[in-house]
């Protein structure tokens, strides 16, 4: 027992131990490329909340207290800023990349199954199926005239699987009356949730049907080592 539990507890590599160190390090060189005021950014906001506690600590008549007080909350607020800003350098970095839409669906949150490829043309514009409690959500990308009459067609072969089901449909891309891939994640996280997690298993089991294409699409437009560890986070 007794060299078991010496077993168990014996510490993880450094490697390990330090690797949202490297994570936090290549996150910030890739957003970097994209923002080159990050690092102004970052400093400005880090001094500006810790001056905040310094200064409610020389007026309370307990500096040093405060201080060791306010570095956490420093920190943390640098990291929310920079969190936020690598996403976007990101979503930046990855618009007009086919199949950047469908990456970004899958950096929604829990409760989303996303089907990449429903629908392609032979000038390569592509619609994308989302589906969860808020409902169906279908995104193109390419040219808005071509994509009107295929997001349209979608639709109705979800009206003969899933008529009582809400739909939505959204196009991504530069040209006007297109989302940016940014506006995009919004439009679709802050849908209504109207539908129950039963509700939505049957949906999907309707629509697995329909199948897909089964185009080779991206891992996200935010790679992995762009985001925060959740440690920090």
């Amino acid at each position: 027992m007794a060299r078991s539990s010496s077993e168990s507890a014996t510490p993880k590599p450094r490697k390990q131990r330090f690797g949202w160190v490297r994570q936090l390090a290549q996150a910030y060189k890739l957003t970097a490329k994209n923002d080159s005021l990050i690092g102004l950014l970052l400093a400005a906001v880090f001094v500006v909340v810790l001056a905040v506690f310094v200064t409610i600590g020389l007026w309370v008549d307990h500096p040093i207290y405060f201080t060791v007080v306010g570095l956490p909350f420093a920190v943390l607020a640098a990291l929310i800023v920079f969190g936020r800003r690598a996403q976007k350098a990101a979503y930046a970095s990855a618009e007009g990349q086919p199949g950047a839409a469908a990456a970004v669906l899958q950096t929604l949150k829990r409760g989303w199954t996303v089907t990449p490829g429903v629908a392609v043309t032979r000038q390569q514009d592509i619609v994308h199926r989302a589906t969860g409690r808020a409902g169906v959500v279908l995104v193109g990308e390419g040219a808005p005239a071509r994509l009107g009459p295929l997001l349209a067609q979608e639709r109705k072969k979800l009206g003969r699987v899933a008529p009582d089901v809400p739909v939505y449909d959204f196009q991504a891309g530069q040209e006007e009356g297109q989302l940016s891939l940014h506006e995009l994640q919004r439009k679709v996280a802050k849908l209504p949730r109207t539908l129950s997690p039963g509700q939505v298993d049957e949906i999907e089991k309707r629509l697995a049907a329909l199948g897909s294409l089964n185009l080779p699409i991206p891992k996200g437009p935010l790679p992995r080592n762009m985001r925060p560890p959740r440690s920090m986070r």
